[in-house]
């Protein structure tokens, strides 16, 4: 009983098989066959090696959310290069809040306004770097990618050991002021602050001496990450006006950057450049200088850096393969059953008849084949 109840379970089990095997004596191979399957193995190993490429390859995703963190301080970077001795320029901060934050996280240096060989070259790459990012912002992500890789975005050092006068003054370093908007200010004289306000003691400045023409070659928020280039880097203003305002208005967005090699929590912004020259018997009224007008966004960005799962992999490669198996199969089966449509029209037609020929191909041989010699009479 246990034997035929296990024979009816083997039989069941064989009529629910999905995948019939074909006995060998019903499979016939032919050469159009063996083309198309060599071509449908050769697709199959290029797309698959196109797939492991894909597959190695990352993507950034950006997620969007409010910014509910109003207690930190914002770090801001700052290397300008203005052509006015030290002695004659100074800079502060003060945002929405009145509160001023002078310059004694900012260190002045005397400098050489010109920049050596080397030096503009940088710059001349730097800006072109600056011109392709505006136009296509996919090298963003790649930049985000290729971090902590890439040359430095510091201008190098001078190397010539040039015996031109220091007239240019170089404001480096960083502060940290409240997350509201607020204005840096790079103007004469040195900033003092009372009760009032704020101003700068620019009285005993000779006015012929005003030259705000500048270089920029850093400015950024946030914490400071090594391949990163901001959109003001290796900006140059030239001016031969005495009262000449340079403006720049920046939208700052607080972006956490999580990839394969770096966390950090930085800043990415947009900015709008404005310049003029100040003449009040014209209307224009302000103060010559640089002023960096500044706001944050109420939106922070998280970028991280995506990878396709193994497991994705595997069930695309096998699309991959059950596809390209599938497609030629049935393109296969078509060709060949379009072939033998027209070859039964033809045969239909008259055109194309195997056995006449063959009838005709028998006869020709019967008339060419000599008789042997024991059916040849004999006198």
């Amino acid at each position: 009983m246990r034997r035929l109840s296990r024979k009816k379970a083997l039989s069941l089990v064989r009529e629910l098989d999905a995948f019939p095997k074909v006995s060998e004596s019903y499979v016939e191979t032919s050469a159009s066959g063996g083309t198309v399957s060599l071509i449908a193995f050769c697709a199959m190993a290029l797309l698959a090696v196109l797939e492991f490429f894909v597959y190695q390859d990352t993507w950034m995703k950006y997620e969007y959310a409010v910014d509910k963190d109003f207690s930190s301080k914002l770090r801001i970077n700052i290397d300008v290069t203005v052509a006015m001795k030290c002695q004659h320029v100074g800079a502060d901060i003060l945002d929405l809040a009145e509160t001023m934050i002078t310059s004694s996280g900012l260190q002045y240096e005397a400098v050489i306004f010109e920049l050596t060989p080397q030096q503009r070259l940088w710059q001349k790459n730097l800006l072109l770097i600056q011109s392709r990012l505006r136009e296509e912002h996919a090298l963003q992500e790649v930049l985000y990618k290729t971090l902590l890789k890439g040359a430095p975005t510091a201008l190098p050092p001078r190397e010539d050991g040039s015996v031109e006068p220091l007239s240019a003054c170089r404001i480096h370093g960083h502060v940290f002021v409240n997350k509201v908007a607020g204005n840096l200010h790079i103007t004469v004289g040195k900033p003092i602050h009372h009760p009032q306000g704020h101003a700068h003691i620019a009285a005993f400045v000779s006015h012929e001496t005003y030259n705000f023409s500048h270089r920029i070659d850093h400015l950024s928020f946030g914490e400071e990450i090594a391949g990163i280039i901001n959109p003001l880097d290796g900006t140059e203003k030239i001016t031969h006006n005495n009262n000449q305002m340079f403006q720049y208005f920046i939208t700052v967005v607080p972006t956490r950057l999580h990839t394969h090699k770096i966390s950090a929590d930085t800043h990415q912004f947009s900015v709008t450049e404005r310049e003029r020259v100040i003449n009040h018997a014209a209307g224009s009224h302000g103060v010559s200088g640089i002023f960096v007008k500044y706001d944050t966004s109420s939106l922070v960005v998280t970028v991280s850096e995506q990878h396709m799962p193994l497991w994705q992999f595997l069930v695309r490669l096998c699309g991959i393969v059950g596809g390209i198996f599938s497609t030629t199969g049935m393109l296969h089966g078509l060709v060949g059953f379009c072939f033998h449509i027209v070859c039964c029209r033809f045969k239909s037609s008259g055109v194309y008849r195997p056995g006449e020929l063959h009838n005709q191909v028998n006869s020709l041989n019967n008339h060419q084949i000599p008789p042997s010699a024991d059916n040849v009479p004999q006198e």
